[in-house]
């Protein structure tokens, strides 16, 4: 009678392998992207670039447009998370605005192929029913909006609705992100940021 041998288990799964070899295709085809513009960009460069082959990169995005979009995600996700890091160190609600602030406004200095990426999936993906940069602006604006609502009942800052503040400061960045990469500037971010600042928080009337 032959006795039943156990099957050695196969090699585990790498998580930290696969989340590494991820985060490398993202980046590769973030510069491939920027550089030569979703539509004449191929998947093969990034897997040239990598040194891998095609299909590895099908195995973990299904197609050219959802590793676009997620390409997307990623860069969006850091913004998010250098604006929250910023003012999380901050000691004052005030501080925390001025942080957050700067911190957009420098990620996207450092950062100008991310802004090449906004206007891409805006050109390529019209038909989304949000993009990327606006879906992660709703899923982050309820901590700004507590924070002037705090603002408000200790009579630091005026009693308007809270959204139209941050609503204001949204579009004011995001016209200077843009306004930065198309026009540069010859401010320092640490100036830039100022001069935001100085009108957001003193108006520009006289008292």
């Amino acid at each position: 009678m032959k006795t039943k041998t156990s099957r050695k288990p196969g090699r585990p799964v790498d998580k930290t392998a696969r989340s590494r070899r991820r985060q490398a295709i993202l980046e590769s085809a973030t510069d491939v992207f920027a550089e030569h513009g979703f539509a004449a960009s191929d998947v093969q460069q990034i897997a040239d670039d990598l040194g891998i082959g095609k299909g590895t990169v099908y195995r973990y995005f299904s197609n050219k447009e959802s590793l676009f979009l997620a390409v997307v995600d990623a860069a969006v996700l850091r913004l998010r998370h250098e604006v929250d890091q910023a003012a999380e160190h901050a000691s004052t609600p005030l501080d925390q605005i001025a942080a957050g602030i700067r911190a957009y406004l420098a990620y996207f200095r450092h950062h100008p192929e991310v802004v090449e990426l906004l206007i891409q999936e805006r050109a390529h993906f019209r038909d989304r029913e949000q993009s990327t940069y606006f879906h992660h602006r709703d899923q982050s604006i309820a901590r700004w909006n507590d924070l002037y609502r705090a603002l408000i009942a200790d009579g630091i800052v005026r009693p308007i609705p809270v959204g139209s503040i941050t609503d204001v400061i949204s579009e004011v960045l995001y016209g200077a992100m843009f306004t930065n990469h198309f026009n540069g500037t010859s401010k320092s971010i640490d100036e830039q940021c100022q001069e935001v600042l100085d009108i957001l928080f003193h108006g520009i009337l006289s008292r």
